[in-house]
């Protein structure tokens, strides 16, 4: 994976894909920039710039991908491999469905994956905690996590991690057996608050409510 670091872009993830549309950036290839002052956040919501965050967008061909990840599930896939980087370095992250990255109950960071004709984009967005510095109101990585943390390193061990090509069944074997976290939380389905506690977690990383099959809530 080809790493391209900028100090300020708006978004990485509008970036790339206008990269990737002029043909002056070819997939595979990430972007990582230190700050950035227009990030997308899920359903076109706006990430709002934090004083010291990871940010990175990348470009995967789809036949790249494991054979066996639907595309409406690769926010669980490559969020679950962004946990698991995070873990490794001691962090208590966990993974809310189908794409927010957490601690405890308050969000650190979120994963956005779309598609844009033989490309899987996907953009990823981890708060990192600022010593003496309480103006956020966001949660962050745990500060000794956050301390230690080097953002070029942990770009490295996650892409080894997807360039494996691990298949969704053993990625979902174990995201299944965390499932159960999500359990304190609600969502909003048909103009109705559900628990997530109702709601079944099928097999291709989408969820069941009401014999319904869903990809994304909010």
């Amino acid at each position: 994976m080809t790493i391209h670091t900028y100090e300020c872009l708006e978004s990485t993830q509008t970036f790339l894909l206008q990269g990737l549309k002029s043909g002056t950036l070819q997939a595979p290839i990430c972007i990582n920039a230190h700050r950035q002052t227009h990030g997308i956040g899920s359903r076109g919501n706006a990430w709002e710039e934090q004083p010291r965050a990871i940010y990175f967008s990348f470009a995967l061909p789809l036949n790249a991908l494991p054979q066996d990840l639907k595309i409406e599930s690769a926010s669980i896939y490559f969020g679950f491999l962004c946990k698991e980087a995070l873990k490794n370095f001691g962090s208590k992250v966990w993974l809310k469905w189908p794409n927010d990255l957490y601690i405890g109950h308050q969000k650190i960071g979120g994963v956005l994956c779309n598609k844009w004709q033989e490309y899987l984009i996907c953009g990823i967005g981890i708060n990192l905690y600022t010593k003496g510095n309480n103006s956020t109101p966001y949660a962050t990585l745990e500060p000794e996590i956050s301390a230690r943390i080097e953002t070029m390193d942990f770009l490295q061990r996650y892409f080894i991690s997807v360039e494996k090509k691990i298949s969704w069944k053993q990625i979902f074997r174990f995201y299944a057996l965390e499932f159960q976290n999500n359990f304190d939380f609600d969502f909003h389905h048909n103009g109705q608050k559900v628990s997530f506690k109702d709601a079944k977690l099928l097999e291709d990383g989408a969820i069941c409510v009401d014999s319904q099959i869903v990809y994304s809530c909010r």
